[in-house]
């Protein structure tokens, strides 16, 4: 290609919920260097949501612009083979350098990385092993024994060297950034753990949030009427309701303070790239791959076939080089993670070679448009029968005890918690539709927090029939992909 190409920063944390953070006006959330850089040189879209609300559908999602259902990315074990469109080997193929640093959640671990970096980093191991024993959760019997909530890290505590695990990923980016290849355009790729549970922190982000800034924590309707039997489930199992409030503020603080440590760790990012003098060239990306409940509806963590905000709405802020058109700030725009992809290659000129679905966020970071999408979908779940979405590979969260029992448990039930399931979210309805049993709507201008289910209101029947009417559009638009090479049939 004739022009400069960019150097790339993907810095992409797990489980971030898209409200922990202040400049959208949390006075809770501690992110400093990221309120800086969304007021100066960078766009933060509020309304940014991901394709499926666990790690490996989302991830095999925004880098491919597909949505999980083209080729069935449903479960944590169903990943991106070699055959399929991967933004990565795309930028390998472009003649970047592409350093990845962190967590997989997109390829078999038996694939050949080559094909897509050519550097996996891997960092010296934590002095301290991480553990997930009875020490930092009690009795098996004990309230909170699933909550999740491990606390202050300290010298001594059994989550020391899960807290350890990400550092070894940052340095290693800032030193490849000192050093970065001469020859070639850099990407950075990170996809670190935190702010993923257990939920736990070290000083001075353990102590660092105001705990009387937390914003309301979001509760269940009574015997959860008209929500997803799968949070039922798992609150039951969880058995966090009768869990004291101070325990719940506890637990939203540290994951704040997991949130506020990762902008720490942002922000030596961005010092590196200063240093090295290539931040004015370089593209930053900084988003997660889906939210956590954090307390909301008495659940901790996440499940894989619901779709509240909490889950579904994430963080998403672009920085591009300073050659392209910006007006900085806020965006109230309805965006994807599939967009990711299709920004990627607009920003580099690079004509696709497979259908995707992604659409470039150029034209609203520069300020030309207001408006980016008129719906968002979010989908998960199974077909009854579908036994190999069960996770079953996951044989160290069968028996209760297990960190994952909860969810794990119903995943493999029989009855309907489970269901294969899609969410439709406009600016002021979301719907959502499901196999197994009653849908979900939801008016977010009188309920944002989705507590009350309006599916047989007669108010909204209109509304119901836009919002199906726009499903199956989608479901149209979106049904398979072709591939761009004819095979030989002469």
């Amino acid at each position: 290609m004739s022009k400069k190409l960019p150097h790339i920063v993907i810095f992409n944390p797990d489980q971030w919920r898209g409200d922990v953070m202040g400049h959208l006006g949390n006075q809770a959330a501690v992110t400093p260097n990221l309120d800086r850089l969304v007021e100066t040189e960078a766009v933060s879209f509020e309304r940014a949501f991901c394709q499926n609300p666990v790690c490996t559908p989302s991830r095999c999602s925004f880098m491919s612009g597909w949505y999980p259902h083209i080729k069935g990315n449903r479960t944590i074990f169903h990943m991106m083979q070699p055959e399929d469109p991967v933004l990565l080997r795309t930028l390998k193929k472009l003649g970047y350098y592409v350093w990845w640093g962190g967590k997989n959640d997109l390829i078999p671990n038996d694939a050949d990385f080559s094909e897509y970096c050519d550097e996996k980093y891997v960092p010296e191991p934590p002095k301290v092993k991480a553990t997930y024993n009875m020490d930092w959760r009690g009795e098996l019997d004990s309230p909170g024994y699933y909550s999740f909530f491990g606390g202050k890290v300290e010298d001594n505590h059994g989550l020391k060297g899960f807290a350890e695990n990400d550092w070894g990923y940052i340095h290693g980016a800032i030193d490849r950034i000192k050093n970065a290849p001469e020859d070639k355009p850099l990407c950075i790729y990170l996809p670190i753990l935190y702010p993923h549970p257990p939920y736990a922190v070290e000083e001075p982000w353990f102590s660092m949030i105001d705990r009387d800034q937390l914003p309301e924590r979001v509760k269940p309707p009574k015997d959860f009427s008209g929500k997803a039997s799968m949070l039922k489930g798992i609150a039951e199992i969880q058995n966090l309701e009768s869990w004291p409030e101070e325990n719940w503020t506890e637990l939203r603080a540290t994951y704040y303070g997991m949130c506020a440590r990762v902008d720490h760790q942002f922000g030596l990012i961005m010092e590196a790239l200063k240093e090295a003098g290539i931040y004015d060239d370089t593209a930053i990306f900084f988003f997660s791959d889906h939210g956590d409940y954090t307390g909301d509806f008495n659940l901790a963590e996440k499940n894989q076939n619901t779709f509240e905000d909490c889950l579904t709405n994430i963080p998403f802020i672009i920085k591009p080089p300073n050659n392209v058109p910006i007006k900085p700030g806020v965006r109230d725009a309805l965006v994807e993670l599939v967009d990711f992809s299709a920004t990627v290659e607009d920003l580099l000129g690079i004509v696709p070679e497979h259908t995707h679905f992604g659409k470039s966020l150029l034209p609203i970071i520069a300020g030309e448009v207001d408006e980016h999408r008129d719906a968002v979908f979010s989908e998960g779940g199974r077909l009854h029968g579908e036994t190999h979405c069960m996770e079953l590979e996951a044989i160290d969260q069968q028996q209760p005890g297990a960190l994952y029992y909860p969810r794990l448990k119903l995943q493999r039930s029989k009855g309907p918690e489970h269901t294969k399931a899609i969410m439709c979210r406009t600016k002021d309805y979301k719907y959502v539709q499901r196999l197994y049993e009653e849908d979900e709507l939801y008016d977010l201008n009188a309920d944002p927090h989705e507590v009350n289910n309006r599916i047989n209101d007669p108010e909204l029947a209109d509304i119901l029939l836009k919002m199906k009417d726009r499903l199956l559009t989608f479901h149209l638009a979106t049904s398979d992909v072709v591939r761009h090479k004819p095979d030989v049939r002469f």
